[in-house]
């Protein structure tokens, strides 16, 4: 770490405070009603558009995590795109039920999810409502930082989220960052803080952390400026994709000339180098917690809001298609009774996160969540029955559509679609009245699409799974999951 980087995290951890404008709470903020004594605290570190092959270039990941608790390596989103899979996030429902489809209204953002009442409902009201102390740090829904900058949330004690570039609304107060601070940086000291101040609370505390990082421009801090020179995304077979002719219109484009795998790669270096600096939050956090006596109590996720293209089937950067780098994102837990370097292979979902923190915390979760908890996972003396899990699940994508104009977004280019996802197959059934079918044992990089070849029994059976899930809610959903092959 360079000097600056020493001075600001110095700052940020021992006081320096009023230097960089920051606002901490001047007194006890009230506690829940009931009584919470004994449940465990909760640190969840949500990553932005992390995909999951990036995970294993960053050692620390492995070190704080993946070697001291569990990782789950089927991990999904129900839609890859920021504000209906942090909507999921937070309600542990399928975009079709929470209704936030997009990331600007009238189809969702921050502005959807509020109007439609949502946030009387989330994860932060039914742990506050039982005696935790929730605190938020960074990134909340898309939009809300241009709609509502001193606005807080209900269900949220402390409140420090991210008002644009360089600045935070920090319980109410917009507080302006100097453009020098990697604000990355300064959600973790603010973090850190908030750890320290729990010490001698008898409540346990919910902290949600949502980092910018790895998100695109992916802008580093100057001490991780010059890792991973002359690194390439991977090149796996399906980057830029020798034949797309059995592709749906939408992903066949021209071969990647040398601009653009130039521009790839230095993106993907830079993904990197702002993804070791959360590393270094983690550990930070993770001593904060041992220092403060706290960490045997503290349960600590790290996960993603979706996966990210780099790349794949010709596919510059982006998301929000149904191929496996968009949907799947890395999940690694450690906690009280959690085994050290485990794997799992059940499919969980970001549906899951709630009600699972909901378990955690000793709460049922109510009716209309359509996710279930992996907290048995978690557990090295219990055995999951494989057939108590689900085998599948919805993925879907809405594309802004006024009336009369194109299916297209204006961002991407990918068009509506709803798709399954079981244990073997990805099915997609676009808009456009296209298909997509690919056998995941055979093909994991889905270079060929069975969608005119395939048997047509084997289609209708995946159809009428996709049926089941389309418009499933509550425990409809879970049933409708579990259905064995």
């Amino acid at each position: 770490m360079g000097r600056a980087g020493r001075a600001l995290l110095i700052a940020l951890l021992v006081g320096g405070c009023l230097a960089l404008g920051f606002f901490l709470p001047s007194g006890e903020v009230e506690r829940g009603s009931i009584e919470a004594t004994g449940k465990p605290n909760i640190v969840f570190i949500l990553t932005d558009d992390l995909d999951l092959a990036s995970v294993s270039k960053i050692p620390a990941l492995d070190e704080y995590m993946a070697d001291q608790g569990v990782t789950f390596d089927n991990a999904f989103v129900t839609e890859s795109l920021c504000c209906p899979s942090r909507a999921s996030i937070l309600t542990g429902q399928y975009p079709h039920n929470h209704l936030v489809r997009t990331n600007t209204p009238p189809l969702g953002g921050f502005e959807t999810f509020r109007d439609l009442g949502r946030e009387r409902s989330t994860v932060a009201t039914w742990l506050d409502g039982t005696g935790y102390e929730t605190a938020l740090f960074g990134k909340y829904l898309n939009g809300y930082d241009k709609r509502k900058r001193v606005y807080v949330p209900p269900g949220w004690d402390e409140w420090y989220g991210t008002v644009g570039e360089e600045a935070l609304n920090q319980n109410g107060r917009v507080v302006e960052y100097p453009a020098s601070t990697y604000l990355d940086d300064a959600l973790s000291g603010l973090a850190q803080d908030f750890v320290r101040r729990q010490e001698d609370e008898d409540a346990p505390f919910f902290l949600y952390l949502s980092v910018h990082a790895p998100h695109v421009p992916a802008e580093p801090d100057r001490r991780h400026r010059n890792l991973f020179k002359g690194l390439q995304a991977p090149r796996t077979p399906s980057f830029d994709e020798a034949d797309l002719s059995d592709k749906p219109d939408w992903v066949r484009a021209p071969r990647l000339d040398y601009e653009k795998r130039k521009h790839i790669d230095e993106v993907y270096r830079n993904r990197l180098r702002t993804m070791t600096a959360v590393g270094e939050m983690v550990g930070g956090l993770l001593r904060t917690l041992e220092d403060t006596g706290q960490l045997d109590d503290t349960y600590i996720i790290f996960t993603s809001d979706n996966g990210y293209h780099m790349g794949q089937h010709r596919l510059e950067l982006g998301k929000e298609s149904a191929y496996e780098e968009d949907i799947r994102i890395p999940l690694m837990v450690r906690g009280p009774g959690v085994p050290a370097g485990v794997e799992r292979d059940e499919m969980v979902l970001n549906n899951d996160f709630a009600p699972t923190f909901a378990a955690l915390a000793g709460l049922p979760p109510p009716a209309d969540v359509d996710g279930r908890s992996f907290a048995p996972l978690l557990d090295a003396r219990k055995q999951n029955d494989p057939t108590s899990w689900r085998t599948a699940f919805e993925i879907s994508h809405w594309a802004a559509k006024p009336e009369g104009e194109s299916l297209y977004e204006a961002v991407t280019p990918v068009p509506a679609y709803q798709a399954v996802r079981t244990q073997r197959y990805l099915y997609v059934e676009y808009e456009t009245k296209e298909h997509e079918l690919y056998d995941l044992r055979k093909d994991r990089f889905e270079l060929r699409n069975l969608a005119d070849s395939a048997d047509p029994k084997l289609i209708s059976k995946l159809a009428s799974r996709l049926d089941a899930l389309r418009d499933c809610s509550g425990e409809d959903c879970r049933t409708a999951e579990n259905v064995q092959p």
